[in-house]
């Protein structure tokens, strides 16, 4: 499996946000990369 296509910016901010260092987010699935995010927007939208 390839590393996912990210810019360096954007993976600096999704490693922030998801609490994960960067090395684990660029080697994660997509399916669970997006997975995480739409938790993230669901926990940022019910505040």
């Amino acid at each position: 499996m390839k590393p996912l296509q990210l810019s360096p910016e954007t993976a600096i901010k999704l490693s922030e946000k998801l609490k994960v260092p960067i090395e684990q987010l660029m080697h994660m699935p997509q399916h669970i990369l997006i997975q995480k995010i739409m938790e993230l927007e669901n926990d940022y939208s019910s505040k």
